[in-house]
């Protein structure tokens, strides 16, 4: 139980990539994670591309980054639905700031985009959104995962497994929030 006492939080909203919620979710909690869904409103069923439903257990305004020891951004159009909130944004970018684990796959890029986070770091996602990946000061790579100090991206759900394995190492390596 790697992670026992870490708190991650996994972002949610309309459109999310099934696998890219709910198999790091599970591994996270497998690793010994308290996991909570964080959405734009605390209850609120937000349903994937296939409508599979998430509950966010919180809000973006009710989390503080200081609770948490990193966040998981999945794919699918969420995260077009997700960096339209200020409050995801400043909640990415100061769990950035603390060092703690930024893990995001696929479009998700696209809240570290928007949040400011990727200039002259490495980073991967899903090539439709490589423009936007360099366009944010990246340095974009076509590999299964990237890690760069505590950003951990990665293409595809195929990428997965390897996705899950170096996003709880990097939060197995920070100290568990207070």
């Amino acid at each position: 139980m790697e992670l026992k006492g870490k708190r991650i939080a996994v972002l949610v909203d309309n459109l999310y990539q099934e696998m890219e919620v709910w198999y790091p979710l599970y591994r996270f909690r497998e690793a010994g994670a308290e996991v909570v869904l964080v959405g734009a409103a605390a209850g609120q069923t937000y349903t994937s591309k296939l409508g599979y439903p998430a509950v966010a257990g919180t809000s973006y305004g009710e989390v503080r980054a200081s609770d948490f020891d990193g966040v998981v951004i999945p794919g699918g159009f969420a995260p077009d639905h997700i960096r339209r909130h200020s409050k995801a944004l400043q909640f990415v970018r100061e769990i950035n700031d603390q060092g703690k684990l930024v893990a995001a796959i696929c479009h998700g890029l696209w809240v570290p985009c928007s949040a400011g986070i990727l200039r002259g770091r490495r980073a991967t996602s899903f090539f439709a959104i490589k423009d936007d990946v360099i366009n944010a000061g990246a340095s974009w790579e076509d590999s299964e995962v990237v890690v760069d100090g505590n950003l951990v991206s990665a293409r595809k759900p195929d990428d997965l497994p390897a996705f899950c394995v170096a996003a709880i190492r990097i939060a197995a390596q920070a100290p568990v929030a207070a």
